[in-house]
């Protein structure tokens, strides 16, 4: 059977980065384009436009694409995701896709399922795996709880090894770029293992005023969600990992970032200490 000519996107290299204005996806196509990598952002504010409710309008987004890179919002656990995924793998093959890198997750069944779905077609592959990020306290629901010099969480005294986002678009980048990435799952972590409380400290020491760990009760945290109006989605996504996947699992650190790049990942300090300096936690007043 003679193989499908390629498009001249495709000889060009044309990258597709769903969830590309996220903190991944916004990141991996800053990266593609300094390296000359002609990208498409998938959102629904891109032309064409991407949405996950739309499936009827992923083949103008696949159309000439030769690599994707998937971000699944807000993550791959929650109902619908499975079929998605299956949908746009299906679909990426036919349009002639040769490799897909997704962003998968830490201890997470649900996502390792969705792994499964795109290792059964005939593209290259390359899995990473994260859970919590360091932007969270940066860029997410978390922010606001460092201005105000009180992470108010049920965390308990769980460790998790924080990974900074920076390295999750580096190692994506990789898998997208350079050869001898496909059939890999890295698991990505930072250096060490970290409780809320060890958070706190770092914060309080790269801002110079005192930020505190406070432990609440996991109803308490939710309904202060829903009365702060944090979105259903995001408060789905914040009760999933603090009430499932926060519970030990991933307690401990992983060789994904060294394997992918052949350094070490960013510790959580150094990722304070420079945001710090941004002045993006200073205190209102």
């Amino acid at each position: 059977m003679r193989a499908k000519a390629k498009s001249p996107d495709q000889e060009m290299g044309l990258t597709l980065v769903i969830g590309g204005t996220g903190k991944t996806g916004s990141r991996v196509v800053e990266r593609l384009k300094a390296k000359g990598v002609p990208v498409r952002v998938g959102s629904r504010s891109a032309i064409p436009s991407f949405s996950w409710d739309h499936e009827a309008g992923w083949d103008a987004c696949l159309k000439g694409v030769k690599s994707v890179y998937i971000s699944y919002a807000p993550d791959l656990a929650i109902p619908g995701a499975r079929d998605a995924i299956q949908g746009l793998a299906c679909r990426a093959q036919d349009a002639g896709v040769e490799k897909l890198v997704l962003l998968s997750g830490r201890g997470e069944v649900e996502a390792q399922v969705c792994e499964q779905i795109i290792q059964q077609y005939e593209m290259d592959w390359t899995v990473v795996r994260a859970s919590w990020f360091n932007q969270n306290f940066s860029e997410g629901a978390f922010a606001d709880m460092v201005v105000s010099g009180r992470l108010t969480l049920p965390a308990g005294l769980v460790e998790e090894p924080f990974v900074d986002v920076d390295d999750i678009a580096d190692v994506a980048v990789a898998a997208l770029t350079e050869p001898g990435h496909s059939g890999e799952i890295y698991e990505v972590t930072g250096p060490r293992l970290m409780t809320f409380a060890d958070i706190a400290a770092d914060l309080s020491s790269a801002t110079g005023r005192e930020i505190e760990f406070v432990n609440i009760p996991h109803t308490v945290f939710l309904d202060s969600l829903k009365s702060a109006g944090v979105p259903k989605d995001v408060r789905w996504l914040l009760d999933y990992l603090f009430s499932t996947v926060l519970d030990g699992r991933n307690a401990m650190t992983c060789d994904g970032v060294e394997r992918a790049l052949g350094r070490k990942p960013k510790d959580f300090a150094d990722y304070a200490r420079e945001v710090a300096a941004s002045g993006l936690w200073r205190a209102a007043g």
